[in-house]
């Protein structure tokens, strides 16, 4: 049984919303970083969770809604994602085999999905997963084992863990998909426009 830890990553200044923030978005009566945290709970041993500061009101959600979540405070978290990623592989326990890492403000991402992609972790302990949608389209989340934790605690910039996804391919890894349904491993919503649409092909019955 591999010894998986979740890294939710949530310490964007989510400047694209114009005043709102994402990750508090409800969702069905939850905000959206509860409703991530409470998926993750259920998928591996321990939810890590990069904030930006502990005042922020996204740390209120974690103390309210996500019992058992680890708080990791980014106080350089304006440098972009790599921040986040640094912080949450340096919070982490050396007990851990590998290392699930998603972003918190992919809404349609559930409690099964990660499940699944953990149960996939038990089964191929030594290669990089990565989530895809239904037409098997890469997204998240992504389990890296931990031979990567070295390189995942070096990365700079706003492009999180692609530069090592590609370094892997180049040396001849693996990367095995685990297909999600839909679009669950990339349905992201970063503005408001986003959130309305969004909002209202859920409320839209299917044609067809």
């Amino acid at each position: 049984m591999t010894a998986i830890a979740t890294l939710i990553l949530a310490a964007g200044r989510a400047s694209r919303m114009r005043g709102r923030d994402k990750l508090l978005e409800p969702v069905d009566g939850t905000p959206l970083l509860a409703r991530i945290c409470a998926a993750a709970k259920h998928s591996a041993e321990t939810t890590y969770v990069t904030l930006p500061t502990p005042d922020h009101p996204r740390a209120a959600v974690i103390r309210d809604h996500c019992l058992g979540a680890r708080p990791v405070y980014v106080p350089d978290a304006d440098e972009g994602m790599a921040a986040s990623i640094r912080a949450g592989i340096g919070a982490l326990s050396r007990a851990y085999d590998a290392v699930m890492i998603l972003p918190a403000d992919m809404p349609e991402l559930t409690a099964s999905d990660l499940a699944q992609v953990v149960a996939q972790s038990n089964s191929t302990p030594d290669q990089i997963l990565r989530a895809t949608s239904a037409d098997g389209t890469f997204g998240h989340p992504v389990v890296f084992p931990r031979r990567y934790f070295a390189a995942l605690s070096q990365l700079t910039g706003d492009q999180g863990a692609r530069a090592i996804l590609r370094e892997a391919q180049h040396q001849g890894a693996v990367i095995c998909p685990v297909p999600l349904p839909d679009q669950h491993a990339l349905t992201d919503l970063d503005t408001p426009e986003a959130w309305a649409a969004w909002r209202q092909a859920r409320k839209s019955p299917p044609t067809g």
